[in-house]
């Protein structure tokens, strides 16, 4: 792939990232907080599906009851938010590699040895949160 199809395409997946986390900072905002904070609570054989947030109405944080596909729209959304991160900063790190491998081409460590780190680091700390918030996920709807 050429230089400016690359760079094309990292900033059309910025922006699409960051466009992904207003919506979720917006969906947070008006649902009073998200499900990974909340909880799913049984009374008299049904499920209420409960969100928490932070300092989105009071300090000391807010719960409220959402209907259930609220509810399971939040949790997949804050699984996803983790693939969004690691696209984001793969992408920045992709428009940053000509710097870097510049900027490192003598010395302890090479540029390109540099890039491979980090964004291998980006990548296992981004698959680690998102398979924890699987697993949560999973373990609250079963």
């Amino acid at each position: 792939m050429d230089q400016l199809r690359r760079t094309r395409l990292c900033v059309w997946i910025m922006t699409l990232g960051l466009f992904n986390f207003l919506i979720y900072a917006v969906a947070y905002a008006i649902i009073g907080g998200d499900a990974p904070n909340g909880y799913i609570k049984q009374v008299d054989g049904q499920s209420i599906y409960y969100v928490r947030g932070h300092f989105v109405h009071r300090a000391i944080g807010y719960e409220q009851d959402v209907p259930r596909w609220v509810w399971h729209y939040s949790y997949i959304h804050s699984i996803l938010i983790w693939a969004t991160i690691a696209g984001v900063l793969v992408s920045m790190l992709a428009l940053a590699r000509p710097h870097i491998m510049a900027t490192y081409s003598e010395g302890t460590i090479r540029g390109s040895t540099l890039v491979t780190v980090l964004m291998t680091l980006i990548m296992v700390m981004t698959m680690f949160g998102m398979i924890w918030f699987i697993k949560e996920y999973v373990r609250e709807v079963s």
